[in-house]
C-alpha cells in the first residue's frame, strides 16, 4: 500500500502572514511525520497497487483536521482514526473535497 499525507494549505480563513508561515510550516512537517511515521505500518498491508491519500489542514480555531479521500477498507479507516485521533486531530467534515456543480456548490 502506497501512503501519502497532503498538507492543504490553503485554509477557509486569513490568518496574519507570520502566523500562516509557521501554521504552514508546522502542518508540513505533521504531515511528513503522518506518513513516514505512524502510518509506516500500513505500506505492508493489502496490495501493493493499493493507494492511501490523507489530506491534513487546519480548522477556523487552528485544530489539525484530517480525511482520507480515495475508498480504502475499513481497517484500514479504523487504523487512520485512531492513530490520528490519538494525536489530537480531529475528522474533516466535508461532503466532497474540491467539487462543486454548475452553481459553485453541493
Amino acid at each position: 500500500m502506497t501512503v501519502t499525507v497532503l498538507p492543504i494549505l490553503e485554509t477557509d480563513f486569513k490568518p496574519e502572514k507570520a502566523l500562516a508561515k509557521v501554521m504552514n510550516d508546522r502542518l508540513i512537517r505533521t504531515a511528513k511525520d503522518l506518513q513516514d511515521n505512524h502510518f509506516r505500518t500500513l505500506t505492508g498491508w493489502g496490495f501493493p497497487n493499493d493507494d492511501l491519500v490523507v489530506y491534513i489542514s487546519y480548522n477556523p480555531k487552528y485544530k489539525i483536521r484530517f480525511r482520507i479521500v480515495n475508498d480504502v477498507p475499513a481497517d484500514v479507516e479504523y487504523f487512520v482514526a485512531e492513530c490520528c485521533g490519538r494525536l489530537g486531530f480531529i475528522l474533516w467534515r466535508a461532503n466532497a473535497i474540491g467539487v462543486t456543480n454548475e452553481y459553485g456548490a453541493l
